[in-house]
């Protein structure tokens, strides 16, 4: 069996560890190990990076049964042994809290696993522990900065501990990435929660269509918007996981009756790009920074080098992609109905939990709770015509004038952003992004695109992202010079 000096565990991709468990050069016990040293080293101490909520205490216990039932049976998925950190908004009906970042939830254990937390299990996939957030997924305050909440702190940018931004709400899930902490991450996206922190981070993150991934047993802020999605460090380990992620929940609406892909891993490719038609919004490329810009000029001659077309598109920014009038109306009634089922019994709703923060106001409103009282104010039935006006505005704007419109009228396979700066249409759509990294600036931050296309073509996005991936690997990794050698 090898040593852990003999091989960079930290930053391998999930096909050649799953290869080392299954040769028996290394065990998920180790790993579960390995990882834990990071997460004291990194997380911690050192720039104490503090992208962990907590450490699965049953960790070591989950490693020895999976490596004893491989030795037994064999591995059940690729991810069988594979450890996970996952974003603490989504429920573990285990020996882990489930608390949103929230200090009003901070003694909480939810009842039960999440539909992507049993589909996980069922994989043999390991959950090495939860990652911080920013509180309540950046749907308290209008000000809070990304990565911060009242029960975990800030959590800090790997890249550049403390100056550069770790993005929100998924900051934990992008940071533990980028720092090494797990090979695999989930985090969920109401409205760019995946994207930012993946881009922030360097890191690949893939928001799906709505549907795709039950929603049951996270706690949410708008039905219409929330998903799921799985980060990792390499598109093809991102798809791997969200093969396992995606699959119909009798209890969630949009999942039923939609014939989707079993293996997305099969859509991983280096050749995916030639003759490919890539929109390019110009209005969105002109308001990137001077250093990201050309970033993105770059990228644009190595697809026309793969023999893919780049079109310039008029899709132009709205003020209205920035409205959160849906979010807003949609949150009462979706956080009350998650906990009267999922929730303390103290806590059953959003006035209990808003004079909650009240009591304790230096803990929980440091920074205030606008939004959570703009969600009060509203009746909870969803019958104001201000959520209809503006649920239809939003659909209409972003797929029949927008992101459809661009895609059928240019014969397009998809669209390319800067940065996260797609995501609110996309997120209003509902519809499929991949966030991937293409280099770094003069201070060494990273930064990162997001592909987006149509409802459904998560196959075509992968495609496309990996074809780029292969031929224009652009991930470094963070500098931790204090690390023992």
């Amino acid at each position: 069996m090898s040593s852990f000096s003999d091989m960079d565990w930290a930053y391998t991709d999930t096909a050649t560890l799953q290869a080392a468990l299954s040769e028996g050069r290394i065990t998920s016990e180790e790993l579960v190990t390995y990882y834990v040293t990071r997460i004291t080293q990194i997380d911690e101490a050192g720039p104490h990076i503090n992208s962990i909520a907590e450490i699965n205490p049953d960790a070591l216990a989950e490693a020895w049964a999976l490596d004893r039932e491989r030795r037994r049976y064999g591995p059940r998925s690729p991810l069988h042994g594979i450890p996970v950190l996952i974003k603490d908004n989504i429920a573990t009906g285990d020996r882990m809290h489930t608390t949103a970042g929230s200090w009003a939830l901070a003694d909480h254990y939810a009842p039960r696993d999440a539909h992507l937390v049993t589909r996980l299990r069922q994989a043999g996939a390991l959950l090495l522990g939860k990652t911080q957030l920013t509180e309540w997924a950046n749907f308290i305050s209008d000000h809070m900065p990304n990565g911060f909440s009242s029960r975990g702190g800030q959590v800090l940018n790997p890249y550049g501990p403390g100056v550069l931004d770790p993005g929100g709400s998924s900051s934990g899930s992008g940071a533990a990435l980028a720092g090494g902490l797990a090979p695999l991450t989930v985090g969920t996206e109401t409205s760019g929660s995946i994207l930012s922190p993946a881009t922030q981070n360097g890191v690949v993150g893939i928001k799906p269509t709505v549907g795709l991934i039950s929603r049951t047993g996270i706690v949410p802020i708008a039905w219409s918007q929330d998903t799921a999605g799985p980060m990792a460090r390499r598109v093809g380990d991102a798809a791997a996981l969200l093969t396992v992620l995606a699959g119909e929940d009798a209890e969630d609406p949009a999942t039923r009756g939609i014939s989707r892909p079993t293996d997305y891993t099969r859509f991983v490719t280096d050749q995916g790009l030639k003759g490919a038609r890539i929109g390019w919004p110009r209005a969105y490329w002109d308001q990137a920074a001077d250093w990201q810009r050309i970033l993105g000029d770059t990228m644009a001659d190595n697809l026309r080098r793969e023999s893919a077309e780049i079109v310039e598109v008029d899709l132009p920014r709205s003020p209205d992609d920035e409205d959160y009038t849906v979010l807003i109306y949609e949150f009462k009634p979706a956080l009350n109905a998650f906990l009267a089922k999922w929730g303390p019994r103290h806590l059953s709703s959003l006035e209990a939990v808003m004079a909650f923060n009240a009591r304790y106001p230096d803990r929980c409103l440091q920074y205030g709770q606008a939004i959570f009282e703009a969600a009060a104010k509203t009746t909870g039935s969803l019958k104001e015509p201000a959520y209809w006006q503006a649920r239809l505005r939003d659909r209409r704007q972003s797929r029949q004038e927008g992101i459809d419109r661009v895609l059928t009228f240019h014969q397009l396979d998809a669209l390319i952003f800067p940065g996260a700066e797609g995501a609110a249409l996309a997120a209003k759509a509902g519809y499929p992004s991949i966030a991937l990294p293409i280099g770094y600036g003069p201070t060494g931050a990273p930064f990162g695109v997001s592909w987006t296309a149509s409802a459904w073509s998560e196959p075509r996005l992968i495609a496309l992202a990996s074809s780029y991936e292969a031929h224009y690997p652009a991930q470094q990794k963070p500098t931790f010079d204090f690390l023992p050698t």
